[in-house]
Parts: C-alpha cells; structure tokens; sequence
C-alpha cells in the first residue's frame, strides 16, 4: 500500500489544479469587458431649480435604440451615439419623464480636445456641421432639464464600438439585457455629489501705463480692453471653448503683446492707458466683467463709449454658445482670428496715435509689430485642451496663474481680483468617472455551470475516496446508518 500514497498524492495534485483552471475559465467568462473614461452631464441649482444629471453612480444593463417598443427602462442604460440620435425620442423621454436607468452619448473623436490627430476630418463638411448642429441642441436641451438620472458622455473607440455592436445584436433578438437573459452590465462608482461652496471666480488685470506730458494737468483718459475666459457646457471636463471664448482670450493676449512692443519705446508711447482684463464668470450674466464695471462705473458718468465685437450678430441667450461640446479646435478658423486681431490692433493704434482716416498700417505684415500667427495659433492649441468652468477651478488654478504670467510679460503691472460666484449659481462636483463595462452571463448559463463544477466535484471525491479507502467506503457513505435502541430502565 505505501507505493500507492505518493501516486495518490500526484492524482490529488493533478485533479486540484484542473478544479482551479476551471473556476479560474468560469470566471473569465463573466469578468468585465472594459473600461472607458466618461464625463457626467453638468448638476447645478440656478435660483434654487435644479438642472441637469441629479446622479453620479451607475449600475445597470445596458440596451441600445434598437430595443424592443415594450422593454421596461428604467433600470437600463442607454447607449447612443451621436451619429444615431434621434432628438425626438430624447425629448419625449424627457418632457414625458418616462423611467430611465442613464443615457451614455457616444460622441465621435473629432469633438475631444486630445484629438490631435485630426480624426474625424475625413467626414464631409455636410456632415460635420450635421453632427455639430446635433450636438449644440443636444446640449441645449440637457443642461435647462432636471434629470433624476445619470448622463455621460463618452468618445468612440474600438473597444466601446464592438460593446455597442453586440448590444445591437441583442437587441435586435427582442430580448433586453436582463438578470435572466445576460447582456453586458455598466457600471459607474462614484459618490453622491456634493456642492461646490463658494466657489471663487479671478479676474486679471494688466495695466500698460501711457505717456504724460509735463503740462498735462489731468489723469489720462484710460482704454479697457476685456475678455472672459471661462467656459459652460453640458459636460464641465470637455468645456474647452476654443472660440468661445478661446480666440476672444488670444485676441486680447495677441493685442497686449503688440502695444507693449510700442509702449516699451518713450518715443512711440500713446497718452492713452491700457488695461487689459481677463474676467471669469462670463456664462454667468457676466459676473466677473460686472463687478470690473462697478469698480470703475465713473466710466459710464463720463459716458465712456464701450463696445463689443462678436462673430454673432444677435446676443446669445443665457448659457448659450459659451463654450460647450461643440466648440472644438477643427472649427475654430485661424485665419479669420488673425485678420480679426489687426483689425483691433490697427483701430486703437489709429485711435490712440490720432491716425483716422490715414493710409498708415501700424502693425503692417513682416515688419516687427506684425500680428504673430504662430503666437496665436500656440494659444488656441493650449485653450482648446484646457476645460474652464470657473466654479472647478482653485483658489490658484495653474492656469489662471499661466494667464497672469503672460500678461506679466506684457504689461506693467498685473494684479488679481477674487470674487465669489453669483449666489444665483450653485454647482455640484464629480465631473468624470470609469465606465466599467461588464459581459455578464444569463440565469440559464450560471445553472449550467453549477451543474458542471457540483458534477465534476462529485466525480472527484468519489474517485479519491475510491482510489484512497475503496469502494465498500464509498457505498457506505450513502448507506443508511443503523439505528439505535435506546434501552429503558
């Protein structure tokens, strides 16, 4: 009997490692299928209404718009993409308030701010402006709704389309992804969201001092030139704003530059001052500008002439056209911002030297006070890849203090002004998130495997209590014990 014990021991060995590769095979077929960056629709109270998605965490299965008419959705997700949305199905679900687990909207590579690439130039320009237009009443409709449900965004890419395809496929069998019948599973942690308090908007200020004349017994006359750079959007980690009002921002940077080449010389020094203002809050009823007007309100005493120049012909409404998902790089028309930024440059520099009217180009091309197309175009490039919605932003954000910076190297003096956001306005925070993507198996796989693992481990205690004890062991096992008698006194 002893040589039998090593052998014994070997067949025990060999027998738990095939257990073990098929617990570790079970769970394979059930684990998750990927994992995507999403970003959460914006949640923000305005005069005490809430707006937008009023849930962060996820846990559902997911269906795509091929889902059956009947399929109860209210603890499924949606998954639907931007190529495919019909707006009139989104805005019935909403004005009806019909039960929804979330909605995911897939957008395509060419709306994200890391899309160095270019992808998603090789659509037509129908197309694209088809997409683009989608997209902005999209926007429109999900940041003025309250949604008592999750809502992300997520980009287009090999491993979310193949997702999508099989969802398709699914669907297309008239069975939604349920407990019972598998599917694919989305799942988002995240807490509950929590309120930005107080949250703290920065305006900059750089100051370009002009000449004065020994007999000019008066404080010069002072010219503002203001550009908001912040953003809002229906998804606060992608409001990069790369026109809105990213080339206002470059614009304003690209004309500080120019008039410090002419006021560094005594010679060339106008007998106007320069302030240059970069404000915060400007979705905001232009919050930041406003509290610039107050400080300085003597300006409309004296009827100071104020303008401002937009693209737009009409003023947008509030919250609207300020830098939201559609606003990205491969729109923005780099050409027309540099013929627009001479065209500001010439009309102060003709105001400010007294040349109206005059056939003289003070900023003329290839001579050193040229407009710097590469200057503006490294600018653009940084906005478009930089979300600034003012409420997530620090005490000293990195990039207000970039900001500060460049105005430092073209100004003579630059000072910050912090306020706190217009009360009408709270925020709340969890912005982006991971999109765990689960495969899951049916009810009826789950019995089968059961039935697998609880057969083969049967067949393997019996084989080891044979080959270890013997066969009469085995049999008695599933004998009936005797029974006792108790004796009575």
């Amino acid at each position: 009997m002893a040589p039998r014990k090593p052998r014994d021991r070997e067949m025990l060995f060999d027998s738990v490692i095939a257990l073990v590769f098929i617990l570790v095979a079970c769970v394979d077929l059930c684990d998750g299928a990927t994992v995507v960056d999403v970003y959460r629709l914006i949640q923000y109270d305005m005069s005490g209404v809430p707006f937008g998605s009023r849930l962060a965490s996820l846990n559902h299965h997911a269906a795509s718009l091929h889902f059956s008419p009947h399929a109860d959705l209210s603890r499924t997700v949606l998954l639907i993409p931007l190529r495919e949305l019909n707006l009139s199905f989104v805005k019935e679900y909403i004005a009806e308030s019909k039960p929804l687990g979330g909605l995911i909207f897939l957008l395509p590579r060419m709306f994200s701010f890391e899309n160095k690439g270019g992808m998603g130039s090789n659509l037509e320009d129908g197309s694209k402006e088809l997409l683009k237009d989608t997209l902005a009443e999209l926007e429109q409709v999900l940041i003025h709704t309250n949604l008592p449900y999750p809502v992300y965004f997520a980009f287009e890419d090999d491993n979310i389309d193949a997702v999508l395809t099989d969802i398709k496929k699914n669907d297309a069998t008239g069975q939604p992804a349920t407990a019972t019948t598998g599917g694919y599973k989305f799942v988002v942690s995240a807490p509950e969201p929590k309120k930005l308090v107080s949250p703290p908007i920065t305006n900059i200020q750089g100051w370009l001092a002009g000449l004065k004349t020994d007999d000019d017994a008066h404080q010069l006359p002072t010219i503002v030139i203001v550009a908001s750079y912040d953003t809002f959007g229906a998804a606060p980690a992608l409001s990069a704003g790369s026109d809105s009002n990213g080339s206002g921002i470059v614009a304003l940077l690209e004309v500080a530059r120019l008039f410090s080449l002419l006021y560094s010389n005594p010679k060339t020094r106008g007998q106007y001052n320069l302030l240059f203002g970069l404000t915060s809050g400007g979705p905001y009823n232009y919050n930041g500008t406003r509290k610039v007007a107050w400080e300085h309100e003597q300006f409309s005493r004296l009827r100071v002439t104020a303008a401002t120049l937009s693209e737009l012909s009409m003023a947008p409404e509030l919250l609207e056209r300020t830098g939201g998902l559609v606003d990205s790089r491969q729109f923005v028309n780099e050409a027309a911002i540099v013929r627009s930024v001479k065209l500001i440059a010439e009309s102060l520099a003709r105001h400010i030297y007294g040349h109206q009217g005059k056939n003289i180009q003070i900023f003329a091309d290839n001579s050193n006070l040229a407009v710097n197309p590469s200057y503006i175009r490294s600018w653009l490039d940084v906005l478009s890849q930089t979300p600034r919605v003012a409420p997530f932003f620090s005490k000293d954000d990195p990039f207000v203090m970039a900001l500060k910076k460049e105005l430092e190297d073209h100004t003579d003096e630059v000072n910050l002004q912090r306020e706190v956001l217009d009360g009408m306005f709270t925020f709340y925070d969890s912005t982006r998130a991971n999109l765990n993507i689960y495969q899951v198996a049916s009810v009826t796989f789950d019995l089968l495997l059961l039935l697998v693992v609880g057969s083969y481990l049967i067949v393997l205690f019996s084989f080891l209590v044979i080959t270890t004890k013997g066969l009469d062991d085995l049999i008695s096992l599933f004998r009936r014990p005797p029974s006792r008698k108790v004796k009575t006194a």
